[in-house]
């Protein structure tokens, strides 16, 4: 859907970023701006800032950063036409129904089609499993000790063995080849078509919203791959998505239970665990971890007692704290998986499990124990140092100290001993990052840092002075225009935050709108309004800042002039601004 720029804007206007921003996020008033915890990453101290006057927020920490249209997006997984209609109900602004373009008309007509030809094969499915040509597949439900209620809550169904028999019941429908490749469902060549699915329990794949999107298929038989997913389609990313999402978002239980497959949850919600989910056949992903923040913040991992399963444990608890999630694990020992758990020992055991789940840090020191033979004098010395450089991973020394004390509780280790043998790593070696993939994302960040050149600082520097305080475009009358900004992107702003002041109105949330589509870009474009500045320029050294960054930019833009200038005439009026800054003054008061 297309919207024109002026309805935008009315949207965003008539919605006050901090009202709502506080239905997400506790903020508190500091000086000008509201700041509070930021709902993107984990953190312990408040760097998610947001500003009344900007009509922005941005988080010091993680580099989010936007308006009330992007935050919905961002927060709740939105896409813009989505968010941008929940916050013009919330303002009572009525959005034009017929403002689409073809390309996007076009979309939202696959995207329909595609959501309504799944939620036909789904009917269909379930109709098989009824049928006589699906007994094989009910049988095997019925023997996992599923009820009827149970198999028509998740709408479970049967792909037949003929080759193409959903494809000939959607063609009877009207659907066209064309459509019916879009939706993964078929494998369509020039001497003909045939269903992805064949001889297979099926179980569809619901979005929060209870729409179809995708299908999950166990085959009958020794045939493989024993499971078989949908591909990744204009409606369906496995990384986006849970599976049971549907119905564990509405429980009233506190965490959620994440499991391996789709039996796992089915059997769980069977049993009364209405909180269970399980990820689509891949591995847990940031964006998994994010979609559980939005519902809860403690997480109960269900994984299977297997190398596998402890694997998986081990890659989603990391992802699960970046998110700001706690998680616990749950083990399930003597038995594989929560369904094989449920039906040997009943749901109530089950639920005891939960409640002595284990700490997910505790979990990683057994498992990091496992490696090392504790007869061995040598080896024994050598998993004391790796719980202890492991525990460095806690910044704060309180909480460092709780983790040494239950390390050393739960592996008889001395408390003293292991406490010194910790800070005497400590002060080697510094707080370390948890994993690889961590050391490898803080080592990148601190070559990105590095190679920040000055210029740029500068440059986002006066951006937001000049936001903050528009009096201080007087100052800089013909000293600096947008043509000074060195990187494309941000002359391009500046030239919008100059256009903006000559009309009277600096707005900078609106400015953000010209970037939505490019994620990269609108993060940038963020972080120019936020450089990290105190509250005023009413110090003598704030003021003295704000002449040094005025010559900092103009020098640079004048010298890359230099650089690439190929007329003598040119390059001698260069010469003389250059000259001229040296003795520049700029009064401020």
């Amino acid at each position: 859907m297309f919207y024109p720029e002026e309805i935008v804007e009315e949207v965003r206007m008539k919605n006050d970023i901090v009202d709502v921003i506080s239905g997400y996020v506790k903020l508190q008033k500091k000086g000008s701006s509201y700041f509070g915890l930021c709902p993107f990453h984990n953190e312990k101290s408040p760097s998610f800032s947001v500003s009344p006057g900007k009509q922005m927020y941005y988080c010091f920490g993680c580099g989010a950063g936007g308006n009330a249209i992007t935050f919905l997006m961002e927060y709740e997984n939105y896409s813009f036409p989505e968010a941008l209609k929940v916050l013009a109900d919330r303002a009572g602004v009525e959005l034009p129904q017929e403002e689409m373009s073809r390309e996007a008309r076009a979309q939202a007509d696959l995207r329909s089609s595609l959501l309504e030809i799944n939620k036909g094969a789904a009917n269909y499915f379930y109709y098989q499993l009824k049928s006589p040509q699906g007994r094989l597949g009910y049988e095997y439900l019925r023997n996992r000790q599923l009820s009827d209620d149970t198999i028509r809550r998740f709408g479970l169904g049967y792909a037949n063995k003929t080759w193409d028999d959903l494809y000939r019941y959607l063609k009877n429908k009207g659907y066209g080849d064309q459509l019916l490749r879009e939706t993964g469902l078929f494998v369509i060549e020039e001497r003909g078509a045939r269903d992805k699915f064949n001889n297979r329990v099926m179980f569809p794949i619901m979005d929060v919203n209870n729409r179809v999107i995708g299908f999950g298929g166990r085959v009958m038989g020794d045939g493989m791959p024993k499971y078989l997913n949908s591909p990744e389609t204009r409606i369906f990313d496995k990384g986006r998505n849970l599976y049971g999402l549907n119905y564990a978002r509405t429980s009233r239980e506190k965490y959620m239970l994440i499991c391996e497959g789709y039996m796992d949850v089915i059997a769980m919600h069977q049993a009364g665990f209405t909180n269970a989910v399980a990820s689509l056949g891949t591995a847990f992903t940031v964006q998994h971890g994010a979609l559980i923040r939005r519902y809860t913040d403690q997480v109960v991992l269900t994984y299977d007692s297997d190398g596998a399963g402890i694997k998986a444990a081990l890659r989603a608890i990391p992802i699960l704290k970046e998110a700001g999630v706690s998680a616990r694990v749950l083990n399930m020992e003597p038995y594989k998986d929560p369904d094989e758990f449920i039906k040997n020992l009943g749901p109530e055991a089950f639920r005891e499990r939960i409640e002595k789940a284990k700490n997910s840090f505790l979990f990683e020191i057994d498992v990091l124990k496992r490696d090392y033979d504790l007869e061995d004098p040598e080896q024994k010395t050598r998993f004391y140092n790796a719980a202890a450089r492991k525990l460095l991973e806690f910044p704060e020394a309180l909480e460092r100290d709780n983790y040494i004390q239950a390390v050393a509780r739960e592996h008889y280790i001395n408390y003293q001993d292991l406490r010194q043998l910790v800070n005497s790593l400590g002060s080697r070696l510094g707080p370390l990052p948890q994993n690889k993939e961590e050391r490898s994302v803080s080592s990148y960040r601190d070559r990105k840092k590095e190679k920040e050149d000055g210029p740029k600082r500068s440059q986002r520097l006066l951006l937001t002075w000049l936001i903050e305080n528009p009096k201080l475009f007087e100052k800089i009358q013909g000293i600096i225009t947008p043509a000074d900004f060195g990187e494309e992107l941000y002359r391009q702003v500046a030239q919008m935050v100059f256009d903006n002041y000559k009309k009277g109105d600096l707005n900078p949330g609106g400015i953000l709108n010209y970037f939505i589509n490019d994620e990269e870009e609108y993060r940038t474009v963020a972080g120019l309004f936020h450089a990290g500045l105190k509250e005023s320029l009413s110090s003598e050294e704030q003021k003295k800042a704000f002449v040094e960054i005025v010559i900092k930019v103009k020098k640079n833009s004048l010298d890359e002039a230099s650089r690439r200038a190929t007329d003598i005439v040119e390059l001698q009026e260069i010469i003389r601004e250059q000259r001229a800054l040296k003795t520049l003054n700029i009064s401020m008061d």
